[in-house]
């Protein structure tokens, strides 16, 4: 049968080489050495059960496998356009690639989106042009019950924990973070000596497992954690209620990755599974939530302390701010996370189908919190996806204060989105504990690409504001954002008769412009 042809070529042209090797021939001793391995390849193919597809087509079936594991870098280099592929397209890695490398920044002959797509996201500028200064982009977290408010930047470096990512990873994130005045959240895997050697500024995020302050039996460690959030580098606490990578779900470093360094950040035993539950023991209840916020600000002597979220049941978040108004206690920031944040690892139920994206959540938390008349009180940072100033534009239009990135900062130092961030055997020693592979990432080297990344993409920002007309971000509103929901342009706005604009029957969508509109000032 045709399937059996090429074992057959094989052992026919063993036989021959065989035959030449027993006539002396050198020829005849290659032959044998190329042949012999893949016929026994081959009847191994025949004998084994597991796999129908090796018994019935020898050899020939392992090329589908070959291209299936290849199936990635071939899509990336040679089949994906600019604007495919998920999570990031070329052009938005290749953006930070760019200004990590400090290289040229612009793009030629217009853009590679189609502006008329549905969903197409766009912002309106003004005729007056403002400058702002990229390195006055900060704001002051901390509210009236903090004593020692943080001066953070407008964008830092999201939750990621040293375990997922490798040592020389984290290292050069946290340099990178002094070199550019900016802050390093340190994922829920607790504070490594990575995360200290050089300084950066650090918010330290407490997981339900509470690693780094935690009992043998895995409660909650007041006496460690208060011990270690007064370090003057920890500059704000984060509680992780849940992330947008697997929100609602709990997490486990199989023991065989659980090293003596990571042992002792995370306050585990070597060699044994590592378990982060789903949900915290410290509290079960919004206003025993509240309570834990106030407990930890204590602890800490004053610092900031908030909490991280992906939102699910809207209810559930209205209930934590009538915990808030109830006690008159608030957090000093909320970091609403998008389900299209994930640098962890998930299974596919959850990273597909739990959880709202940053853009439901933000809005929803922006507004419940304005509502309730408690806006003024707290702070709110943004992450899920955000490697551009358009990004970050984004968010802040929808609520945000400012914008914390994982990924973006993962390119920034070399990721190249081989998605085995799961497997230890990320290939440019990013999201990995092999020594052999971890060693090629230059600390020095990358640190400055995450100091540039930062500070040109705060320039971008910075110059999207002042095109908006805008001396600060804080004037981006809502109505500054468009999104397109139907394919022909202009189909929003309706058809006006000669002089209508003057009248009372004007249509809402004019009328609100026409009367804020000022013939003395483009503001």
């Amino acid at each position: 049968m045709s399937r059996y042809i090429i074992l057959v070529s094989l052992g026919l042209t063993l036989a021959a080489g065989l035959g030449l090797t027993a006539l002396g021939m050198a020829a005849g001793y290659w032959i044998t050495a190329i042949t012999l391995p893949l016929c026994a390849l081959g009847i191994f193919d025949l004998i084994q059960t597991p796999h129908t597809l090796w018994r019935n087509y020898p050899l020939i079936s392992h090329m589908r496998w070959l291209f299936e594991g290849i199936r990635p870098e071939i899509r990336q280099y040679l089949i994906e356009s600019d604007a495919d592929a998920f999570p990031f397209n070329r052009e938005q890695r290749s953006l930070v690639y760019q200004r990590a490398k400090n290289e040229l920044q612009t793009i030629p002959f217009g853009t590679q989106q189609d502006v008329y797509a549905p969903d197409y996201a766009f912002f309106t500028h003004s005729i007056k042009v403002e400058h702002v200064a990229p390195e006055a982009l900060r704001v002051s977290i901390g509210g009236k019950d903090c004593t020692q408010p943080y001066d953070c930047s407008l964008l830092n470096i999201s939750a990621m924990s040293f375990g997922a990512l490798s040592g020389n990873a984290i290292a050069a994130l946290n340099r990178g973070a002094k070199l550019g005045g900016f802050a390093h959240d340190t994922g829920e895997g607790g504070i490594s000596p990575h995360h200290r050697k050089y300084g950066g500024d650090i918010i330290w995020e407490i997981g339900s497992g509470y690693f780094g302050c935690r009992t043998a039996g895995g409660s909650f460690d007041p006496v460690q954690f208060a011990e270690k959030a007064q370090d003057p580098q920890i500059k704000m606490i984060e509680i992780k209620l849940s992330q947008g990578a697997k929100p609602g779900h709990g997490g486990m470093l199989p023991g065989a990755k659980v090293s003596r360094e990571i042992a002792e950040t995370r306050g585990v035993p070597i060699g044994v599974d590592c378990i982060s539950p789903a949900s915290h023991s410290a509290f079960s209840t919004p206003l025993e939530l509240i309570d834990f916020i106030a407990q930890l600000r204590s602890l800490s002597a004053g610092k900031p302390v908030g909490f991280k979220l992906c939102v699910g049941h809207r209810r559930e978040f209205m209930a934590l701010v009538k915990a808030m108004r109830a006690r008159d206690t608030y957090p000093d920031f909320i970091v609403v996370d998008g389900k299209e944040g994930g640098t962890g690892a998930a299974p596919l139920e959850f990273s597909n189908s739990i959880g709202l994206p940053l853009r439901d959540g933000l809005h929803f938390v922006n507004m419940t919190l304005i509502g309730a008349g408690i806006r003024d009180r707290l702070k709110i940072g943004a992450s899920g996806k955000i490697v551009s100033g358009a990004d970050m534009a984004q968010a802040m239009a929808l609520g945000a204060d400012w914008c914390n990135s994982a990924r973006g900062f993962m390119f920034s130092i070399g990721c190249i989105q081989a998605r085995s961030c799961h497997t230890n055997r990320c290939p440019t020693g990013v999201a990995t504990q092999d020594r052999w592979r971890q060693a090629g990432l230059d600390v020095g080297d990358k640190s400055q690409r995450v100091a540039n990344f930062h500070r040109n993409t705060l320039h971008g920002f910075a110059e999207m504001v002042g095109a908006m007309g805008l001396k600060s971000p804080t004037g981006i509103t809502r109505n500054m954002l468009n999104f397109r929901e139907q394919h022909l342009s202009g189909t929003e706005m309706p058809a006006l008769a000669d002089g209508q604009l003057l009248g009372d029957a004007c249509p809402v969508a004019y009328a609100e412009l026409w009367q804020r509109a000022d013939a003395a000032s483009f503001h």
